[in-house]
């Protein structure tokens, strides 16, 4: 499976940006990983196929995860972004049943985006 994430960009803080992420091929669990400027890989989110969702505690309210299957792409809508959001987002994928937060269980990742948060 590939994935092609698109979106990203440069907005004030309050502001909101839409990620999109499409596999080659049907996938169970499809989500999103971060990573700031010197710290690691980080869980932000995913959907299950049949609408499950998990979220960090630090986006909680914040962000939505959704998932057309037909399209086998995921939306992640940010609103409400603060400058502790900047970071290269990744799309990740994995094909198991329940969702994880830890990054080695994603078998398959698209290639980053960066969100910048700023003033």
């Amino acid at each position: 499976v590939q994935l092609q994430a698109s979106g990203g960009g440069l907005v004030q803080p309050g502001g909101s940006l839409r990620l999109s992420c499409t596999a080659s091929g049907r996938i169970s669990i499809m989500g999103w990983f971060r990573q700031a400027p010197g710290k690691e890989r980080a869980f932000v989110g995913s959907i299950a196929w049949g609408g499950n969702t998990r979220y960090a505690d630090s986006v909680k309210g914040r962000f939505t995860i959704s998932r057309d299957n037909a399209k086998n792409t995921v939306i992640l809508q940010m609103s409400s972004l603060k400058p502790e959001d900047t970071a290269v987002y990744y799309c990740a994928a994995d094909g198991r049943l329940v969702i994880s937060t830890l990054a080695a269980t994603y078998d398959y990742w698209g290639q980053g985006t960066q969100v910048t948060v700023s003033s």
